[in-house]
């Protein structure tokens, strides 16, 4: 019970990925408020989160849209209403944007694709800090992913959007450190999930012929399994990770359930952030 007695506010929370964390969090014993924007969806994955809870565990929901301030701001309000405490934000709430080359795309699709990925991400921070803060304690995890890392082309909205997650996760970290409010972000790898399924019905066209193969090989090897992701959530909002902040994680890649043992040399190092790369690093001498 890992989680036990504390609170979280889970953006994306009806289904997919968002939907396993709630599943992990409720196992570990935290109480969850579940914040999506398809109303219908969101009360049956309530409904469902509810019947798998423990006898005084708590399983709210409000739908929500999390690039909009005043919607923010209300769900903020009833979460500091509903608990005694926030502990906890994960956010999980994105959207690919619109598929094609830059130049050919809606303008409009991909404004709005930054809005949800990166309003939405500073929205819930901005408002869960001001109830960690007087409590100097809190965990903020954000989803990021593989268009943090590489380039993507004809998902230029989506790679530019996470990677502006992963430096404003490392931005908030610094801000908050003395506060005791740790903030990373986590890569949970190739998943089957909606967003696969846009991929694979925009075809290769839109996304061209590469990255729809590659969509294609994941969707027949399964992906990367939910379950790894909403793990490594646990563990970054558990007391196991205190003191770890300011790093993007990969669910898949990273030995992430003993980054505790080196939490110092971890802290005084750049690893697990995003870096300029100089040519000395490399060895060469231009």
């Amino acid at each position: 019970m890992k989680l036990k007695a504390r609170s979280a506010v889970i953006t994306g929370a009806s289904q997919g990925l968002g939907k396993a964390i709630g599943t992990e969090f409720i196992k570990e014993g935290a109480n969850i408020f579940l914040c999506a924007r398809d109303a219908v969806l969101l009360r049956q994955t309530a409904d469902e989160l509810r019947q798998a809870a423990a006898k005084g565990q708590r399983v709210l929901f409000e739908p929500c849209d999390v690039s909009q301030e005043r919607e923010v701001e209300r769900l903020f309000t009833r979460a500091a209403e509903e608990f005694d405490s926030l502990d906890i934000l994960i956010n999980n709430a994105g959207v690919y944007g619109p598929k094609g080359n830059s130049e050919e795309v809606s303008f409009a699709e991909w404004a709005r694709a930054i809005e949800i990925n990166c309003y939405g991400t500073f929205l819930p921070s901005r408002f869960a800090v001001r109830l960690m803060k007087p409590r100097c304690y809190g965990k903020i995890v954000n989803l990021s992913g593989g268009g943090a890392t590489a380039p993507l082309p004809r998902l230029s909205a989506y790679a530019a959007s996470k990677a502006a997650v992963v430096r404003l996760t490392e931005t908030l970290a610094e801000e908050l450190r003395e506060f005791r409010i740790d903030v990373n972000a986590v890569a949970p790898g190739a998943l089957n999930t909606r967003l696969l399924q846009e991929v694979l019905e925009a075809g290769p066209a839109a996304v061209g012929q590469a990255f729809y193969a590659k969509a294609l090989r994941q969707r027949e090897s399964g992906g990367v399994p939910l379950e790894m992701g909403a793990r490594l959530c646990v563990y970054l909002a558990s007391e196991e990770s205190d003191g770890i902040t300011g790093k993007l994680i990969s669910a898949q890649w990273d030995s992430w359930d003993t980054l505790h043992r080196w939490k110092d040399r971890i802290s005084e190092s750049d690893v697990f952030t995003l870096r300029r790369i100089v040519p000395e690093d490399r060895g060469l001498t231009f």
